[in-house]
């Protein structure tokens, strides 16, 4: 008798999940002028979110400065511990809803959580900065929102609506304002965390969910400056491949480029650039940022089309800063030979910021960069992004929101 095979029916929440990905990743694709804030919440269905208060609340007699604490010291390697984190689960329909905050601490999962065994998991990551009024800014949260809605249609997961995205990162900042650094001292990193909680160990979805925001202070490590990064291309190991997930901001997806990663990093060099994975020639990105090159004032990064390039909302911002001050801005395939004669290139990401590239190593063979004078684009728009970002000038676009 032939084995009988288990028949597994996909939750109804997830029946569309095919169309509703596919719509989405065209609305990240969308000119600014077609799709603004108010349209991305419009198009969330409403699911109700309570912002509850942690039992024991600091009242903000605790909000003072942090005492003796050197910001400028404060890193990614070794993140501060907050006051507080938002947990909220998922509901039999795939809703999310009740969530609140909690002190900072460890979570428990059970073993056979899919998270661990099979990945199933996604990661956003934005930015606070304190201004001198003590109001603190947050820079178009509802981008992420929904990049991480689109992210959870691709890995088969239920996510909160744009809307309870967005009223959650404030909860969070705004309790854990203490720990937004001064102004010009840096910035309150927010890293929102969509995990498959629920225990199975067959290959299918998770049958519970967890959102998660934690908050960590990082100091201005590019003390206010273009940082210079040197890069490495490597056409062995690939970020992505047509028709992955190289498009989403799945944790599998970093833990694949560690060691390419590491190895650039014990060779001297500040990242790798990854080629494509079909021709090995063409420029993709780098472990964790877009990449654009300037030549004869025209700006070029690679496309999305593909499917292999994230679209990062830093990468958004940029473009359409450039193309608002003149810029030529094209998005297209770039292969690597175009670097060897840019005139600038550099880097986009939420860590990174905008970041100068001063070299790029090849086969062996190293281009420098910007060895005649100064990289004029590039500072033109981390100045102009960073001004927005921290409430330097008036932001004409609509991109920030101010909590007090």
């Amino acid at each position: 008798m032939a084995p009988s095979l288990a028949i597994f029916t996909l939750p109804h929440y997830l029946c569309s999940a095919t169309n509703n990905y596919c719509k989405q990743q065209q609305l990240l694709r969308l000119s600014p002028s077609s799709l603004g804030p108010a349209a991305l919440l419009a198009g969330s269905s409403t699911t109700s979110l309570r912002a509850v208060s942690p039992s024991h609340h600091a009242s903000y007699g605790q909000t003072s400065e942090l005492p003796d604490t050197t910001w400028d010291n404060l890193g990614f390697d070794k993140p501060m511990s907050a006051d507080y984190m938002f947990i909220m689960k998922s509901s039999e329909d795939g809703s999310f809803s009740d969530g609140g905050l909690q002190r900072f601490g460890k979570i428990e999962l059970n073993p056979a959580a899919c998270v661990l065994n099979y990945g199933q998991g996604i990661i956003e990551e934005l930015k606070a900065y304190k201004k001198p009024d003590n109001s603190i800014l947050l820079c178009r949260p509802e981008e992420h929102g929904l990049r991480m809605r689109v992210g959870a249609e691709r890995l088969l997961m239920p996510a909160p609506t744009v809307e309870q995205f967005v009223e959650a990162v404030k909860v969070t900042v705004l309790e854990n304002r203490r720990w937004v650094p001064p102004p010009n001292k840096g910035f309150l990193h927010i890293r929102p965390l969509l995990i498959g909680s629920g225990p199975v160990l067959s290959l299918t979805p998770a049958p519970e969910f967890i959102f998660l925001i934690l908050v960590t202070p990082i100091g201005d490590y590019s003390r206010g400056g273009l940082e210079l990064i040197n890069l490495v291309a490597e056409n062995e190991i690939h970020r992505a491949v047509r028709g992955g997930a190289g498009s989403v901001k799945a944790i599998g997806n970093y833990a694949a480029i560690l060691k390419a990663h590491m190895e650039a990093k014990a060779n001297g060099f500040s990242d790798v650039l990854f080629l494509d994975s079909v021709h090995r020639r063409y420029v993709e990105e780098t472990s964790t940022a877009n990449i654009f090159l300037v030549k004869d004032k025209i700006i070029s990064t690679p496309a999305l089309g593909e499917g292999t390039v994230l679209p990062g909302v830093t990468r958004k911002c940029v473009i359409e800063i450039a193309r608002s001050q003149g810029y030529q801005v094209e998005e297209r395939l770039v292969s690597v030979e175009e670097l060897f004669e840019a005139d600038e290139v550099f880097c986009t990401g939420n860590a990174v910021h905008l970041s100068r590239v001063g070299s790029i190593t090849y086969l062996g063979k190293k281009v420098p960069y910007c060895e005649s004078g100064p990289a004029v684009v590039s500072q033109q728009l981390h100045r102009a992004l960073l001004n927005i970002q921290m409430g330097h000038t008036e932001d004409k676009l609509g991109w920030t929101v101010t909590l007090k």
